[in-house]
């Protein structure tokens, strides 16, 4: 039987061992904050911005980004309809409507021109999420953003190491927000990071992040406002901070996988996780996209995979087909690409005779 070929998996090294060693052994007491401190320190450089607080998801990240922006019931908030549930959830979450635009066919990311039409008076801000790495067109999206005096979110949990023109993915909304869950380039485990370069904002996050104590708070166990209990742990930011030592490393090794995945299947009828002039791929999640004139879908390709024991990860599904929201099938990219796509294994350790068996199992389903 065939070894299997899992879809992604952590690099971890004794680095990351020994950072999380010396936490659980002696980050308590009075140094129970210090990778936490160093990790947020370290990784705000590391993107270009001011502030970074490290929180216990992407999702509770941008749940306290959007209530700090004052998000609430009779608010809508733009997206694209190809998205994990977890970025629209927060939005959920506050009371506000969530509005699904269609994505590009190229970049899978969503379509600043539906985003301009579905502008109303209710509006307050976009989340742009840099999907399976890929980035959004943020020059476009920030001057509507601005011309329109809503907010711009990036959802960047898909997305370290991208950049756009000289900018890191993250560094260019009003916040943004990362995930450092198993499956994703770098990892604590779970967790995420809330970042920006408002001050007023991140003092109203940082906040919040504490059960809405505010710092500087002279009273003991006094809370100014309802917060929320989103904070990452010690133990959790020690193995940030040492993935984010080999962050260079770790990205590297995932553009590698995805360019040896290009170079393989350049002559078929397909399309991978695109890189246009003055942008870098983060390369999170290799996708494969099929033209429509294959005749290759998604449940073919589960099954040749499965057939070979690989694990492969199907592309998200329109938020608009799951039961908790309206269908919007007018947003026929989203509908369609999910039907002829599969994502790629791309863990850190793969070897070449893993990807010659994930690139063979696509050649065959091409006929």
């Amino acid at each position: 039987m065939k070894a299997r070929i899992p879809y992604t998996k952590p690099s971890i090294t004794e680095l990351e061992v020994a950072y999380a060693t010396d936490a659980a052994a002696n980050g308590w007491g009075s140094r129970c904050y210090e990778y936490i401190d160093r990790f947020e320190r370290e990784f705000a450089s590391y993107l270009g911005v001011k502030h970074a607080i490290a929180t216990s998801s992407c999702t509770g990240a941008l749940h306290m980004g959007l209530a700090a922006l004052g998000i609430g019931a009779g608010d809508e908030v733009i997206l694209a309809d190809c998205n994990w549930v977890a970025s629209v959830a927060p939005v959920v979450h506050l009371g506000a409507t969530p509005v699904f635009v269609d994505i590009l066919p190229d970049s899978w990311c969503l379509d600043p021109e539906r985003v301009q039409a579905a502008i109303t008076p209710r509006t307050k801000a976009i989340i742009a999420v840099h999907l399976y790495g890929n980035v959004c067109e943020m020059d476009t999206l920030r001057h509507i953003a601005a011309e329109n005096d809503i907010a711009l979110i990036e959802d960047a949990a898909e997305a370290m190491g991208a950049v756009y023109h000289g900018s890191r993915a993250g560094s260019m909304g009003r916040f943004a927000t990362f995930s450092f869950h198993g499956t994703k380039t770098m990892t604590t485990g779970e967790g995420g990071m809330f970042v920006t370069n408002d001050s007023d904002l991140y003092e109203q996050v940082l906040t919040l992040s504490n059960h809405g104590r505010a710092r500087g708070q002279s009273r003991q166990f006094w809370p100014d406002v309802i917060g929320y209990k989103y904070k990452m742990s010690n133990i959790q930011a020690a193995i940030g901070c040492a993935q984010l030592t080999r962050i260079d490393e770790l990205v590297g090794r995932k553009r590698d996988i995805l360019q040896a995945y290009r170079d393989a299947l350049q002559d078929y009828p397909l399309m991978l996780n695109p890189e246009p002039a003055g942008t870098v791929n983060g390369a999170w999640m290799p996708t494969v996209v099929f033209s429509s004139q294959s005749g290759v879908r998604t449940e073919k390709l589960q099954a040749a995979f499965a057939a070979e024991s690989i694990d492969a990860r199907v592309f998200f599904s329109p938020l608009s087909s799951t039961a908790m929201f309206e269908p919007c099938p007018a947003n026929r990219i989203a509908w369609d690409i999910p039907t002829r796509a599969i994502n790629l294994p791309s863990f850190h350790d793969m070897h070449d005779a893993e990807l010659a068996r994930v690139v063979a199992v696509i050649k065959h389903c091409l006929g």
